[in-house]
């Protein structure tokens, strides 16, 4: 079918059980760019429970779509983690709050029981990629009137257990509970941080783009999921399980995109001609013109400014690979933080090298721009790629800095009493408190789908 001056070409692809697919990952930047109907398709069959028949007329004619769906599943499988460990929850730091209202320490533990056999349910559902799965499995834990046998959404029995389940007014007047709130909290980093690793274990590697669209359509599903799942839930507690969630699905999101970002940005490394036009380029960019400007708002040092200049034309001459350029950046980021490291101001230091990276490579761009660079194109696509494979570094090491998973760190900036006091000052409060609305977390934006603007470049 013709569209927007571009041939689109429909069911072209592997078996799902061909053995070509072991080639898939050095060469799955081609398949980035396409977007295959009959694949979308079976997953909408698969969230829905129904209209198997049109998904079943692309795949093989003795094969039911049932089967269809579980090939492709077990296709995808092989992109992500399949082998994670889930950590163990911390337990609840109770004090004597609980007990005097009349609760005992064994509704507590029964809590504890049962919400961590509701995640690691979670887990399991989403490790067998059985998305649509998620909204049964939380109405059955939240709303216990209406529980369904459609699915594994049943809490196995254990000798452990203690006797019974929690009724439901009981689990909503402990939820309200500051200290079971925060622990529910931490609880629900511990496992949605889980779920990303288990999904998306490496940004960089290239997977399906049928894996890739049902990752954002499970995040964009998710809180509405949860609250119509915890709709007879008094507010306070639906906003801070929201606020977790809302995080995770961020996260989801932004990684997708960058792991989009770095399928594009491969096929333009492994272009000689492209990378030649790059240096020719950038040769021409008035460094000492950037390095004027940009010192007396960044006040970075001239020397530094220097090295990472040189580096970089010298690795973009050397036609790295992107997981060349991934460890040249991990690298820029080790360097520049190393003095901050154990400090309490190491998260405020890589947020404001965050800042710098991308003033000084603004700057960069602008040179190109207003010369009217053959490569500014590939420039463009390169700067998107390493700002957010940026933003990726600094998360996980301020993440391993202050004891926090990375969904922690950036995902709830918006609640700002929410943080642990090492990440953030009195100054960051201060001025973080003049800007914005108070109530959306800072760092919440949901990137634009790459599409084909990033084939067009």
């Amino acid at each position: 079918s013709r569209g927007n001056s571009k041939y689109h070409y429909y069911g072209i692809r592997l078996k799902p059980e061909s053995p070509l697919n072991r080639l898939q990952e050095d060469t799955q930047y081609m398949a980035m760019r396409q977007q295959p109907i009959h694949q979308k398709q079976r997953y909408r069959a698969a969230q829905k429970m129904d209209g198997m028949a049109e998904s079943a007329s692309n795949s093989n004619p003795h094969t039911t779509p049932e089967q269809s769906v579980a090939a492709q599943c077990q296709h995808h499988q092989q992109f992500i983690d399949v082998t994670h460990v889930f950590p163990e929850f911390p337990a609840p730091d109770l004090g004597n709050v609980l007990l005097q209202e009349g609760f005992t320490l064994n509704d507590v533990k029964t809590l504890q029981v049962l919400y961590r056999r509701h995640c690691e349910a979670t887990l399991d559902v989403v490790m067998h990629l059985q998305f649509h799965y998620i909204e049964k499995l939380w109405q059955s834990f939240w709303s216990p009137k209406a529980p369904s046998s459609d699915g594994p959404t049943a809490l196995p029995s254990s000798e452990e257990e203690p006797e019974g389940a929690l009724p439901k007014d009981k689990l909503i007047t402990l939820c309200k509970y500051e200290p079971i709130l925060k622990w529910m909290r931490s609880c629900d980093h511990i496992l949605y941080q889980a779920l990303v690793e288990i999904l998306i274990p490496d940004v960089l590697r290239p997977v399906p783009s049928t894996l890739t669209q049902a990752i954002r359509n499970f995040a964009k599903s998710l809180e509405g999921w949860l609250m119509n799942a915890m709709s007879e839930f008094p507010p306070q507690v639906v906003q801070t399980k929201v606020g977790v969630v809302s995080a995770f699905a961020q996260t989801l999101r932004r990684y997708t995109s960058l792991n989009h970002l770095a399928q594009a940005a491969r096929a333009v490394l492994q272009n000689t001609s492209q990378i030649n036009q790059m240096l020719s380029d950038l040769n021409r960019v008035d460094f000492a013109n950037v390095q004027e400007q940009a010192s007396w708002v960044c006040q970075c040092e001239e020397g530094m400014v220097q090295k990472l200049e040189q580096d970089f034309k010298l690795t973009l001459q050397q036609q790295s690979s992107l997981d060349q350029w991934a460890s040249w950046l991990d690298n820029v980021v080790t360097q520049v933080l190393k003095h901050h490291e154990g400090s309490p101001s190491f998260p405020k230091a890589a947020r404001q090298f965050l800042l710098k990276w991308s003033f000084y490579s603004s700057m960069v761009i602008r040179d190109l721009t207003l010369r009217s660079a053959a490569s500014f194109g590939s420039f463009h696509l390169i700067r998107l790629l390493y700002d957010e494979y940026m933003f990726y570094l600094v998360e996980h090491r301020v993440a391993q800095a202050t004891g926090e998973t990375p969904i922690a760190v950036m995902g709830e900036f918006g609640d700002l009493t929410s943080l642990s006091p090492t990440l953030l000052d009195k100054d960051d409060i201060s001025e973080l408190g003049t800007e914005g609305d108070p109530g959306e977390p800072l760092v919440k934006r949901e990137r634009s789908e790459p599409g084909h603007s990033l084939q067009d470049i």
